[in-house]
């Protein structure tokens, strides 16, 4: 052939009652090959559906304008010492080749033993749990998982941002239910409509990011009877199930009668153990879903690191005391974070979980020229990092439809009062209207 390239004429032909359609090359011309090339996508058309997160951005602004960053969720202040230094000790004894693809036995026993002592249920960790590299990982591996084309997902919004591009990459369409603030109520009539003939899953973060709401009991059993009705699954991210308030209690959907073999639990140890940085994580699910993780998973990213791995094994074992000073130490840097944040003007949405506030913006004042973006909490988080020095999340980050967030931002308290401190006295120069 005279051309390196070749277009297809393609041909029906029959095999007694079967047809099958078979393609024949035909050359092409130069001018036809640089044609093809530049009508051809270099890029995938998913990754364009989606920005970077927003929340990361944040952090680079917060350094580049050495601002106090409050804006992504990862502690400022030390790992408990026995945790780090079982993984010094993992790493001292050569703990440091592959683990066995879906997880070290010693951390995926572990698993399974507080599973059992906090939430009643007992399972497999031979199959049905899953150690992924942070619980993002094991949330996209689920997805990637259980997801074919033309099924759908429904999320709550305000939602974490990780959940759209999820949808995205998994192939999924997200069908969005609001919750509504002061205490982001649901709407019993626009959940269910949410849900069809094409759900495949509903994602349920609780205790939730950024809202801090805690699913009640009675709201699971609501989803739980349209998963039921609708034969599909819930995908649950408990990451922040320690981190209560008020007496708060996290239930989680695999507890809730008639969700045991249609709830997968994505968790790990992030924040519960103040190691953001360590990426280890994991999927309990059913032994037929947890089949298609594992494979999944495995051409992802093959194993979280081995090390860390065993330093889980003995983070999860750490006596109740721990969980109890961890909640007690959140609910004092809550309290500490509300009362700056309504001192300096914010409408503040008392969070029962997890450790963000989100708050109303409304209140305020400043020259959005100086500060141009599509939606004002955009234009507001710009002012305060680049003015006041102070890092935030904008709210429409959240949101599907950037309008729905554009009065709201996010802070996050899981900081030392050293940094707290900071941040109250850069928002003290703030100047809202004291009229709403």
């Amino acid at each position: 052939m005279s051309s390196s390239r070749s277009r297809f004429l393609r041909r029906p032909i029959a095999l007694g009652e079967v047809r099958f359609l078979v393609s024949y090359p035909l050359p092409m011309s130069a001018a036809e090959t640089n044609m093809s090339h530049i009508a051809r996508r270099m890029l995938s058309a998913k990754a364009e559906q989606f920005t970077e997160s927003v929340i990361r951005e944040m952090t680079r602004l917060a350094i580049r304008h050495n601002a106090v960053n409050l804006s992504q969720g990862f502690p400022d202040f030390a790992a408990p010492e026995q945790v780090k230094e079982a993984a010094r000790r993992a790493i001292a004894d050569d703990i440091n080749q592959y683990a066995i693809t879906w997880g070290a036995k010693p951390l995926r026993d572990a698993i399974a033993e507080k599973f059992a002592a906090t939430q009643g249920i007992t399972v497999d960790p031979e199959r049905q749990i899953t150690i992924c590299c942070g619980s993002t990982e094991a949330m996209m591996s689920a997805m990637m998982a259980i997801i074919n084309p033309g099924d759908e997902i429904v999320v709550f919004e305000p939602f974490y941002e990780n959940y759209g591009p999820d949808a995205i990459l998994s192939g999924a369409a997200p069908r969005f239910v609001k919750l509504r603030p002061p205490d982001w109520a649901l709407d019993e009539r626009e959940l269910a409509a949410a849900f069809g003939p094409h759900t495949k899953a509903i994602i349920l973060n609780t205790p939730n990011n950024p809202t801090g709401k805690v699913y009640t009991r009675p709201e699971l059993e609501l989803i739980r009877d349209l998963c039921l009705r609708w034969n599909c699954y819930c995908i649950t991210d408990e990451i922040y199930e320690h981190i209560l308030y008020d007496g708060t209690e996290h239930v989680t959907m695999a507890r809730i009668d008639g969700m045991r073999d249609r709830t997968i639990v994505i968790n790990g140890m992030s924040k519960t153990y103040s190691v953001t940085g360590w990426r280890v994580g994991w999927a309990i699910a059913p032994p037929e879903p947890t089949q298609a993780i594992r494979k999944v998973h495995d051409f992802l990213t093959v194993g979280a690191a081995a090390p860390l791995q065993q330093a889980g094994a003995l983070a999860l074992k750490l006596p109740r005391s721990y969980y109890d000073s961890l909640a007690s130490s959140y609910a004092e840097k809550r309290a500490r974070l509300t009362r700056i944040l309504e001192t300096s003007g914010f409408i503040v949405y008392r969070p029962r979980g997890a450790y963000y506030i989100m708050t109303d913006i409304s209140r305020f004042h400043f020259d959005e020229t100086n500060y141009p973006a599509e939606t004002r909490d955009v234009s507001f988080a710009k002012y305060l990092v680049e003015t006041i020095g102070v890092a935030c999340v904008p709210g429409s980050s959240f949101y599907n439809d950037p309008r729905d967030g554009a009065s709201q931002v996010r802070f996050t308290f899981c900081k030392k009062e050293e940094t707290l401190a900071a941040a109250e006295t850069r928002l003290a120069h703030l100047h809202p209207s004291r009229e709403r």
